[in-house]
């Protein structure tokens, strides 16, 4: 974060700062993508108190209980502010798309930053579709700040 805007700095698709706030085609989002590292926990936090998994987690209650979970947001078939878990079936795609809207939405970062902070934590690859409508998002959320 810059220190003094308290925003998230900015990075192009080559991993360098950046003052340009232009939204990445979505052949360079998959490049990002691609980089770093290729598995997926059964559950990883990727943000203070939100985490993104797949549905053997979302069955064990246990598991979840343990988190200190106490929301679970299935994407496999509102608010984000509790100790949320968010899954589809594997844990990469429709969830992790949620999470990136998320970030986008009520922490103001741009897709790529989204994309570039959950992979700090979890290997995630939302599908062509998801990418295209994240960039939809991501060039409104430009349009009205």
């Amino acid at each position: 974060r810059d220190t003094l805007t308290s925003r998230p700095l900015r990075y192009n698709v080559e991993g360098n700062k950046s003052t340009s706030p232009v939204t990445p085609a979505v052949k360079d989002l998959v490049k990002v993508l691609y980089g770093g590292k290729r598995f997926g926990n059964h559950v990883d936090e990727v943000w203070p108190n939100l985490f993104i998994g797949d549905i053997t987690v979302a069955n064990d209650r246990y598991s979840l209980w343990k988190l200190g979970i106490t929301h679970v947001l299935n994407a496999a078939h509102g608010k984000i502010h509790s100790r949320v878990f968010v899954h589809c079936a594997v844990g990469v795609s429709r969830s992790a798309s949620l999470v990136l809207a998320y970030l986008m939405i009520h922490h103001h970062y741009t897709l790529l930053e989204a994309i570039n902070r959950i992979k700090e934590h979890r290997w995630i690859f939302p599908n062509i579709g998801f990418l295209k409508q994240l960039r939809v998002l991501d060039m409104k959320l430009r349009k009205t700040s």
